[in-house]
């Protein structure tokens, strides 16, 4: 008897069951808004506030013509060939960057007498601004496609290399104890305990490359350039075209973001034994 009570509170005749679980969609429903609703709520309110007139128009659109700016130049193909240029300088600079940072980590943080050598100079150049030598790679190689690849893979170079040493350096010496105890020769050590073990530091210095290199982009292309996305902000601010400005903020945006989720995927696929342990 007291069973058939408590069950009938538990579950009433017609009614939902409460101790069952909330449907898949309205549960998709809820981890979209605690994942993004203050985002969403961050453009509802500027929408808002333009709209009524609390922010001036004139600098901050409502988003219908933002997002109308940016279908229009989508359609017809400038800004297209603006990204495609973007793309182009920033990832050229970032795999030059990917593919000098990688093996000379891997070796400094191997080569003791080889990380004392380079150690000084790579402080000295990892504390000087990149924007600051623009001037000097300007004059060096010109106003061309060469200046602007070569400062954001300044820029980008370093994020990587710290890494890839740093990466190196943090293995657990009783992996490499233990590899040379079963007989591993030394390069044996480095290709299955050093390097695997070194790969998410890794990837944790080219999502911050990635994203530097899209902050170096918009610089680089403000200065001496008649094309990429950066050049078209400053285009659309110098012509007084704010929402074509800000379809061009929200592509770069967008970018960044696809960047990072794209190196995430890798991330997972490439270190499953990593993420397994989380």
């Amino acid at each position: 008897m007291t069973f058939q009570m408590t069950e009938a509170r538990v579950r009433s005749p017609g009614g939902p069951d409460i101790g069952a679980p909330l449907p898949r969609s309205l549960h998709r429903g809820r981890v979209l808004l605690a994942d993004y609703g203050l985002l969403l709520a961050f453009f509802a309110g500027w929408h808002v506030a333009s709209v009524t007139g609390v922010l001036n128009p004139a600098v901050f659109p409502p988003l219908d013509r933002v997002a109308g700016a940016l279908w229009s130049g989508l359609a017809s193909g400038r800004l297209v060939g603006d990204v495609a240029i973007s793309l182009q300088r920033a990832g050229i600079a970032f795999l030059a960057a990917v593919a000098l940072g990688i093996p000379l980590g891997l070796f400094m943080g191997q080569i003791r007498a080889l990380e004392r050598a380079l150690d000084p100079i790579l402080q000295l150049f990892r504390q000087t601004s990149a924007l600051a030598l623009y001037p000097v790679f300007i004059l060096l190689l010109g106003l061309g496609e060469a200046s602007k690849i070569f400062v954001i893979f300044w820029a980008t170079l370093f994020p990587i290399l710290l890494a890839t040493i740093g990466g190196v350096k943090e293995v657990d010496p009783k992996l490499i104890e233990m590899a040379r105890s079963f007989g591993a020769t030394r390069l044996t050590t480095f290709r299955r305990v050093v390097l695997p073990a070194s790969v998410p530091p890794i990837f944790v210095g080219l999502r911050l490359s990635a994203t530097t290199a899209l902050l170096l982009l918009i610089a680089a292309e403000m200065i001496g350039a008649n094309s990429g996305l950066g050049f078209q902000v400053m285009n659309a601010q110098y012509n007084f075209q704010i929402p074509l400005m800000f379809a061009a903020i929200f592509l770069l945006a967008f970018l960044g973001l696809a960047a990072n989720w794209g190196l995430m995927v890798m991330q997972r696929r490439l270190c499953r034994w990593s993420t397994a342990q989380h």
